[in-house]
């Protein structure tokens, strides 16, 4: 049975926040949480594939998608406040427990929240997200030589990441059925990348994401300790985010499933139904829903 996705915003800080929501609010809730440079928009089939069980919530980060897009005067663009803005959603729409789906960006935004509520997580599904600097690929060679010297040489350096041909190598290596690949799913993330402005705000997510590393001893401590049910479905040909970060994951847990899907970074754009029968099958085996 096809689920209605419905388009909602919200006004947190001053500024719109945009979701998408699907499903029964009676039922389990799964957060997705989006990476870079992406939005909602990612989960565009993987949301109405869960809402027969789940009450789905899907936003984009300020900046990102179809939120609203403050200049970095005007707000403060790091890893921490971006999650304290989701929390303020989660909060208002008056969830009290959720399963939370990191991908990319989503992971330090997503640890953010666990690590604030530990007692609120069910559990997690990481798609591409670490915990450990072994998983950080061969991008980000760049932000490292941006955190150690945020010279004009090493911000254009790093703008390139931005460009059209990046953003679609994202969606497209090491693909394993190309022709699952709509060129909406890069088209759209560039639209947004190139609004004005939109440079200098991922310029200085780049920039704060040094202070996800410096997180990642924490993170790995709140994973050891509270153990949350981990599905981790993992694109394995990914070149930003690498097996190890994924394997460096599943040590640190015990109720842990590792899936190596056959495909990239967006590994969705090939696998959300195999990625939603995953889900449902792990969580009904933890939890019985």
């Amino acid at each position: 049975m096809q689920m209605v996705v419905q388009f909602k915003k919200m006004k947190i800080e001053g500024i719109e926040v945009f979701y998408r929501e699907a499903g029964d609010p009676r039922n389990p809730t799964i957060v997705l949480l989006h990476g870079f440079p992406s939005s909602s928009h990612m989960f565009r089939d993987l949301i109405s594939l869960l809402a027969d069980r789940y009450y789905v919530i899907a936003p984009d980060y300020p900046g990102y998608g179809n939120s609203s897009m403050p200049s970095v005067d005007d707000f403060l663009y790091t890893f921490e406040h971006l999650s304290l803005v989701i929390e303020q959603l989660i909060n208002r729409l008056c969830i009290p427990r959720y399963i939370l789906y990191c991908h990319d960006y989503g992971g330090p935004i997503g640890f953010r929240i666990a690590v604030r509520h530990p007692e609120r997580v069910l559990g997690f599904v990481i798609q591409n997200a670490v915990a450990h600097e072994v998983g950080l690929g061969q991008p980000f060679d760049l932000f490292k030589a941006l955190w150690a010297n945020p010279s004009p040489e090493n911000k254009a350096a790093f703008a390139t990441l931005v460009d059209a041909e990046f953003t679609k190598k994202q969606y497209v290596y090491g693909v394993c059925k190309p022709f699952r690949i709509s060129p909406d799913g890069y088209a759209m993330d560039q639209y947004f990348l190139d609004r004005p402005g939109n440079a200098a705000i991922q310029l200085a997510l780049g920039y704060d994401y040094r202070h996800n590393v410096e997180q990642y001893p924490k993170w790995q401590q709140y994973l050891r300790t509270y153990k949350p049910p981990t599905l981790i479905t993992w694109g394995k040909n990914d070149f930003i985010f690498t097996l190890a970060g994924a394997y460096a994951l599943a040590r640190e847990l015990t109720c842990v499933e590792l899936v190596l899907l056959c495909g990239g970074h967006f590994v969705l754009e090939e696998e959300s139904c195999t990625v939603s029968e995953l889900i449902k099958s792990f969580f009904c085996r933890v939890y019985g829903f």
